[in-house]
């Protein structure tokens, strides 16, 4: 429609009424001709033809009387809201066509418009020599939070959604239009790495769903300021679920680690957020410091450790958190660490390492080394009586006090007991009797050997 509304307009620009006539009245005679060829009142009948012809022109064309002709046309004048006429000597149509600046969109193309009229949830858009756009209901929401509220008189960015509707409007989306520049937004955020606040608008066992510029995003359990992380001590994921619930509706400070449109993917980071604000806390830390802190968390490798640093008045959004390794926890071998630690407990402890906002800690490394003193207590040679802590393919952990082990390797076992298989000779929780074969105190390791295999009771041993 709106082609064929350029046509009519162009046909008014290179022709005006007089010319219109004198082209029909010329098709009308030559139309006469090819049906009249025998005929001698030719010149009759081309009076009569021309008259019958212009007499129709006028009443469709309207074509002004002699008398009430108008002067020439002042350059740049319009009639009746027309386009002003263009003197068309010489100029075809296509050459018009080829002349004409006005880009008329296709679905899908960007346009830049002028809000006009606002009405209900229907909004009017001036596109200039293009007509008039119609944005309706949610496609005026960019999702964008800054931009501003639509108004009458604001420039608006759309996509062309349906050349015609049936109001006659080309129909516009802001919202689409919105759906490229949120996703350069978050693209300039990550390169620049913004800190910026996102809500948080759902939960799952595995993180956090967000929202950014109306595009949804995943924050990671396990990008999770030592602040929110949630410290489960069995692991169940349910009571992480519960745990992660508590944060809805509330506004995480986040920095974008990984943006792409083509897959709609967008991941941020809370620990990421913090880092630098770490890095300057970290900084007044150095390997050998003594902090006192609460435990947060066990997990199967460890516990975690939350302490104050220095200077930080005891503020517990500045605290810091350390990782206490399962080695680091006690002298002895640990199979749990839920056995010996638990959360809440009041503990002191080494900084043993500082890797970039990762602290390591210690807390056996300010306890008594039972090994500087095996010598007192255990000789070469010699039988004692140890308990059996586990078994696996390279030989037996055995515990000859609460702080001393040994391990008795399958291949001295093989040697004193051939034929015959570790596993079903001790199990786990007995007690034997052993022989120390070697003692390495810097290394914190002791050789034993399988004396008979017989099993000491418990009150014996």
């Amino acid at each position: 429609m709106m082609r064929a509304q350029r046509i009519v307009t162009y046909i008014y620009m290179v022709t005006d009424e007089k010319d219109l006539l004198d082209k029909i009245v010329e098709e009308v005679k030559n139309e006469d001709k090819a049906k009249s060829v025998v005929s001698k009142s030719a010149p009759a009948d081309k009076n009569s033809s021309d008259e019958k012809v212009k007499r129709a022109v006028k009443k469709e064309v309207k074509v002004p009387a002699p008398e009430q002709k108008e002067a020439a046309p002042v350059k740049n004048a319009s009639v009746a809201g027309m386009p002003p006429r263009v003197q068309a000597s010489g100029v075809s149509m296509t050459e018009l066509f080829e002349k004409d600046e006005t880009h008329i969109p296709q679905l899908g193309e960007p346009i830049t418009g002028t809000v006009i009229d606002i009405s209900g949830n229907v909004v009017l858009v001036d596109l200039g020599g293009v007509g008039t756009g119609m944005v309706i209901g949610r496609e005026a929401k960019s999702g964008l939070s800054e931009d501003a509220k639509l108004a009458v008189g604001s420039t608006i960015e759309a996509v062309v959604t349906d050349m015609i509707n049936e109001e006659g409007y080309m129909e516009l989306s802001i919202r689409e239009a919105s759906y490229e520049k949120a996703w350069d937004d978050l693209r300039a955020k990550k390169d620049d790495e913004l800190t910026v606040k996102t809500k948080i608008l759902d939960a799952n066992k595995g993180g956090l769903i967000v929202e950014m510029n109306g595009i949804t995003g995943f924050l990671p359990v396990s990008q999770l300021s030592s602040k929110n992380y949630p410290r489960v001590e069995d692991g169940d994921r349910n009571k992480i679920l519960e745990l992660l619930k508590q944060l809805l509706g509330k506004e995480l400070p986040v920095r974008i680690l990984d943006v792409d449109q083509e897959t709609e993917k967008l991941i941020v980071s809370e620990k990421a957020a913090h880092s630098e604000e770490e890095r300057q806390a970290i900084s007044g830390l150095s390997v050998g410091d003594v902090v006192e802190g609460e435990v947060s968390g066990v997990v199967d490798f460890g516990a975690f450790v939350k302490f104050a640093p220095a200077g930080s008045d005891d503020d517990a959004d500045r605290n810091l958190e350390g990782l206490v390794h399962i080695s680091e926890l006690a002298w002895q071998l640990i199979s749990d660490p839920r056995e010996i630690i638990k959360v809440g407990e009041k503990v002191q402890a080494k900084i043993i390492g500082i890797d970039d906002t990762r602290i390591s800690l210690s807390v056996k490394a300010l306890l008594a080394d039972p090994w500087t003193v095996i010598g007192e207590k255990y000789v070469v040679g010699k039988e004692y009586t140890g308990a059996v802590d586990k078994i696996n393919p390279f030989g037996a952990f055995v515990y000859l006090d609460k702080d001393i082990h040994g391990l008795a390797h399958v291949s001295e076992f093989q040697e004193a007991f051939p034929g015959k298989k570790l596993d079903e000779t001790i199990k786990a929780g007995s007690s034997y009797k052993w022989k120390v074969l070697s003692i390495e105190p810097k290394g914190h390791r002791m050789g034993l050997l399988l004396v008979d295999g017989k099993e000491v009771p418990k009150e014996d041993a």
